[in-house]
């Protein structure tokens, strides 16, 4: 099992940046694809972004494409995700997840494909 846990998040005006980072323990996630969900109050957990093992591939929601950017550091088992331009419908609990069950597969955007999750980190956007 890995142990995930998020930072970085907070509070920023529209507009704004924040990068949050996914700090692996347990095992090294290199082999893992990776991936950001998040849960907005009264909202199922979606899908935000996703990197594959090696971090030569990519995928993101449609409404944060642009403005987020996943990546990772596999030499320090962490992972990424860069948010710019910032807008109040990015407010929510922001869940880091690995895949440990596929190794060195893409990134998916279904829930039901990541194993292990962390606690999340609260991202508020005022406007």
């Amino acid at each position: 099992q890995v142990q995930l846990v998020e930072s970085g998040g907070g509070l920023v005006q529209t507009g704004g940046s924040l990068r949050l980072s996914c700090a692996a323990s347990g095992r090294t996630v290199s082999r893992y694809a990776m991936g950001w969900f998040r849960q907005a109050p009264g909202k199922e957990r979606e899908f935000v972004a996703g990197i594959n093992w090696s971090g030569g591939s990519t995928r993101y929601a449609d409404s944060v494409k642009g403005r987020f950017t996943i990546s990772r550091d596999n030499a320090k088992n962490t992972v990424y995700l860069q948010m710019n331009s910032l807008k109040p419908e990015d407010t929510a609990v922001y869940y880091c997840a690995a895949n440990h069950r596929q190794l060195y597969s893409s990134a998916s955007s279904l829930r039901g494909e990541y194993d292990d999750w962390g606690q999340g980190t609260q991202v508020t956007v005022s406007s």
